[in-house]
């Protein structure tokens, strides 16, 4: 059985097709803000015979809590999550529109980075906010990268001789994205991201986790919109802020080079982590 697996990410949109586990078409392509171009996908899979389709979808809210086959429902669904995950979900949607005209007989699933930690118990999605909001909307951490950090678990389990079942792990995804995860007997139990892609780790041009007070100052006292203060804290921050690259070997490279003098971009990452004595 051949499968087309379909990762849209915030800065690539990796194309597989596994006959089994062996891979016959691997192609990368590039995603910038306006997505990626279709006809890229129409010739990257020109060609191509495939009996089903494999989609990563960022966010499954709490509906989504497992792979489900694609239909307009389910699709509408995932269009009402976007501002949730507005980096990544119009990227995974695109994917998914562009795939379908071009195999539109072809059964697809989507498969959720949200479900793996679905496991969260209580005392890790619960954010101490006002009742009524938690009740009245999903006020809640949902954590991603699932899909990652599922195989990751299960690939570092194998490796050490454990079943999963019996075993602390953590697992870390590290990309343009970037969250941890702490899995114990093969289940979520807790994770950096929260209720969006922007929380946790610094990332390439996300921020990861700032004090709330800072956004509502921005805003309040110094006049930026909503949308400048996403556009900023999306796009313009983390290693690009702070070291003008959204790459660890791209910062580290231009900083050996001499080309900037700002900050280092692992203290600013890890500086919680070691000592402040350590190097």
């Amino acid at each position: 059985m051949r499968v087309l697996v379909v990762n849209a990410g915030s800065s690539s949109l990796k194309l597989r097709v596994l006959d089994g586990e062996k891979p016959v078409v691997a192609v990368d392509l590039p995603a910038d803000r306006d997505g990626f171009a279709t006809a890229d996908v129409r010739r990257a899979l020109d060609g191509v015979e495939v009996d089903g389709v494999g989609h990563r979808v960022v966010h499954g809210g709490t509906r989504f809590l497992e792979p489900v086959r694609l239909d307009e429902d389910v699709v509408a669904a995932l269009h009402d999550l976007t501002p949730l995950a507005p980096l990544h979900q119009p990227k995974s949607l695109a994917g998914i529109d562009a795939v379908t005209r071009l195999l539109p007989d072809v059964p697809a699933v989507a498969c959720f980075d949200t479900a793996f930690h679905a496991t969260l118990p209580a005392a890790a999605t619960t954010y101490a906010l006002p009742q009524e909001w938690r009740e009245r909307w999903p006020v809640r951490r949902f954590g991603f990268h699932g899909l990652s950090h599922a195989y990751a678990s299960r690939r570092a389990a194998e490796l050490i001789g454990s079943s999963g079942d019996n075993g602390r792990l953590v697992t870390c995804h590290l990309g343009a994205g970037g969250s941890l995860a702490a899995v114990r007997d093969g289940r979520s139990v807790e994770t950096t991201m929260g209720f969006t892609p922007l929380d946790g780790l610094v990332m390439g041009t996300r921020s990861g986790t700032v004090d709330p007070g800072l956004v509502l100052w921005l805003q309040e006292h110094v006049g930026l919109t909503a949308a400048q203060v996403a556009d900023g804290l999306e796009h313009r921050s983390g290693l690009l802020g702070l070291a003008g690259a959204t790459t660890w070997t791209s910062s580290w490279t231009d900083r050996v080079a001499g080309r900037r003098a700002l900050a280092s971009p692992s203290r600013s990452t890890c500086h919680a982590w070691p000592p402040a004595s350590q190097p």
